[in-house]
């Protein structure tokens, strides 16, 4: 019996680490569940995709699926600086069934942060978002880190249109 009880005291603690994978746009920090993350590529060819939303940058093959590309910077409306043509990576995400690739200018590591040093983003803050993509913000040396909620960074408008944009 002892032995049950005492791995139940250890599970919790594992339970209660967050794999996140960190990247940057512009100066700030952001991330997102490991378990999204289908892979990270650099330096492909997009296609564009005319009269699409601003912010898909268009679509590219990735071993036979076509995959759409969204600009994070354009979608987050990050921007404070421009972001170099050929330096960018690729995060290609598993959101409910769906693959999408969100450019971000780079990936940092992968970080192991405690599930309790995860804030709630302050209310001023969400209050006027379309979406509440903000999950979370955490203290990280020597800033901020801002978890995103992909499951709610497009509305469901742009949903439909990038289900239309794959039957092209």
């Amino acid at each position: 019996m002892a032995f049950l009880d005492s791995r139940e005291e250890e599970l919790p603690q594992k339970e209660k680490l967050m794999q996140l994978v960190g990247f940057v746009i512009g100066k700030e920090l952001f991330g997102v569940d490991i378990l999204m993350v289908q892979e990270i590529i650099r330096e492909v060819q997009i296609t564009a995709i005319p009269d699409s939303p601003e912010f898909i940058e268009g679509v590219i093959n990735l071993r036979g699926n076509i995959i759409p590309i969204i600009d994070l910077r354009k979608r987050l409306n990050l921007y404070d600086q421009e972001r170099g043509k050929e330096e960018f990576w690729i995060v290609i995400l598993n959101i409910q069934g769906r693959v999408a690739g969100f450019i971000v200018d780079h990936v940092t590591q992968v970080l192991k942060i405690p599930s309790n040093s995860i804030s709630n983003p302050p209310d001023l803050v969400v209050a006027g978002l379309k979406s509440q993509y903000i999950q979370g913000v955490c203290k990280i040396d020597p800033g901020l880190l801002v978890l995103l909620d992909f499951n709610r960074i497009l509305l469901v408008e742009e949903i439909k249109k990038l289900k239309e944009l794959r039957r092209h």
